[in-house]
């Protein structure tokens, strides 16, 4: 039975999880243990994220997922996650009447402004009951760093470091049957596998990792910006990375293994950058997190979006892959569907959004959060606004969809699989369905229109195109966005 606050409370070293769901490479697991003093797991499914608009049901399942395979890792070893539901500080607070915490262990988050608000009062918690709560560093991301000086040493030393790996026969684990709190019952629908979209935890984040290795990811530089293609060429370990199933330093240390084998050396150059800009994107993000909420470039802020009464219209259009522009629909609908499509993908439905239909990437960048299955804020809004073009500092880049069905699904077979009501029309007549001649329609069996299979475009590209451009070239001479742009550059920019 638990202790009351009146008796005496047995020790323990509490690690809090977040986006940390693994038992290797983790220091903070690592140091509990080595306290010497009983371990609790603890993860806590808060209302606060359970309600908010960046995440969906795909990211819980997922979640829930990765504990499961925590606790069958944990077995062996008399070990299991305690589940809570409820306030992160009310958990914690019912977690001290029951037991003397000495010390609180987890990684440092770059989340939203509401869990970093949330830290800071865990912060104040713990200091108020002489708690110590140690905070170890999420991959080579430095909290609150102001400029970039020493950055990419740092972050070399820290991937070449030796791994982390906490001895679990070490320790004594806290039976979570001995806590009394509001544990989570989760919806059936979170302990079903859903087809098509990646199953959490690190037994599968390891497989995939190796099965990238055995074969497919060869030829990853020549299909990384195919829709279809990169689907298996594509390493496939963001939700992975996200959630912390595994960790950076882990799978940069298995790309270095793997260096001199013949005929990779592209593919592993094209993959090694990308793990460098994992954690240079984050910490834009841990310097700036305001740009959870303003252009990181203050010069834009009077940026002259629409206004018109018919943004939402069109805002849903693109939000439900019915904008009449085949490929951007496609891959809409694919990200409902699995929670993934592949960076360029993802760099044309921005810009479609921002530069095409000219609606401002706020209204925009919490539904896409909620499709990601691998969404990282500190990723996420240093990306969607570099490809919004609000910057100052990025090259901008007006993605044409059609020329990009062109280029990277030539034989269509991207969007014919997620758009079967075009499944007939063949390329390149596919690209642009609304030139079909009613001949053509009935010849391949389907109707284009408002009250057709498939819709109409919602604007004209090249008038909408041109108009982005003037739009946003003469908005980058601005003087503010200038001053902005050097101040932008002095932060976030390595030194060489």
């Amino acid at each position: 039975m638990p202790s009351s606050p009146t008796q005496n409370r047995d020790a323990i070293s509490l690690v809090w999880l977040k986006r940390d769901l693994r038992l290797t490479d983790h220091a903070p697991l690592q140091a509990a243990i080595a306290s010497g003093l009983p371990v609790l797991l603890l993860y806590v499914f808060e209302p606060m994220l359970l309600e908010d608009e960046h995440y969906s049901e795909r990211h819980w399942r997922f979640v829930w997922q990765s504990l499961e395979d925590m606790n069958r890792q944990l077995l062996p070893f008399g070990g299991k996650v305690l589940v809570a539901q409820g306030n992160c500080i009310e958990t914690l607070e019912s977690i001290s009447t029951q037991f003397a915490v000495k010390a609180m262990y987890s990684h440092e988050e770059t989340g939203l402004m509401k869990t970093f608000e949330r830290d800071r009062e865990v912060k104040r918690w713990c200091e108020e009951r002489a708690i110590d709560w140690q905070e170890f560093q999420t991959g080579a991301v430095k909290r609150g760093a102001i400029s970039r000086d020493g950055w990419d040493k740092a972050w070399d030393k820290t991937m070449r470091a030796p791994v982390v790996t906490p001895q679990l026969s070490n320790a004594t684990f806290i039976d979570e049957e001995n806590v009394n709190l509001s544990s989570l019952c989760p919806p059936e629908s979170w302990q079903q596998k859903q087809r098509g979209m990646q199953t959490g935890g690190a037994t599968l984040a390891w497989q995939t990792l190796n099965s990238f290795y055995e074969s497919r990811g060869k030829d990853y530089a020549y299909k990384i910006s195919k829709p279809a293609e990169s689907r298996n060429h594509c390493s496939r370990l963001s939700p992975y990375l996200a959630w912390g199933n595994i960790s950076v330093r882990e799978v940069y240390q298995t790309l270095l293994q793997h260096w001199n084998d013949q005929g990779w050396r592209r593919s592993l150059s094209a993959l090694s950058s990308r793990f460098h800009w994992h954690c240079h994107f984050i910490q834009k993000f841990e310097s700036e997190c305001d740009m959870e909420f303003r252009h990181v470039n203050r010069g834009y802020e009077a940026f002259p979006y629409r206004k018109d009464e018919d943004v939402f219209r069109d805002l849903e259009y693109w939000k439900q892959g019915m904008t009449g522009y085949p490929l951007v629909d496609a891959c809409m609908r694919c990200l409902h569907a699995t929670g993934y499509i592949n960076f360029r993908m993802r760099s044309m439905l921005v810009s479609f959004l921002c530069h095409h239909l000219n609606i401002d990437w706020r209204l925009g960048v919490k539904h896409l959060a909620s499709l990601f299955l691998d969404f990282e804020p500190g990723i996420h809004y240093a990306q969607f606004q570099m490809q919004a073009s609000v910057t100052g500092t990025n090259t901008i880049r007006i993605y044409n969809p059609t020329k990009q069905a062109e280029e990277h699904d030539p034989e269509a077979v991207f969007i014919h699989r997620w758009l079967p009501e075009l499944r007939n029309v063949p390329a390149p007549l596919v690209f642009e369905p609304w030139l079909l001649t009613p001949m053509e329609q009935k010849m391949y069996d389907v109707s284009i229109g408002d009250n057709g299979d498939y819709p109409n475009p919602c604007l004209t590209l090249e008038t909408a195109a041109k108009e982005a451009r003037d739009r946003l070239w003469g908005w980058k001479k601005c003087p503010e966005v200038k001053k902005e742009s050097k101040r932008i550059l002095a932060v976030h920019v390595r030194p060489e």
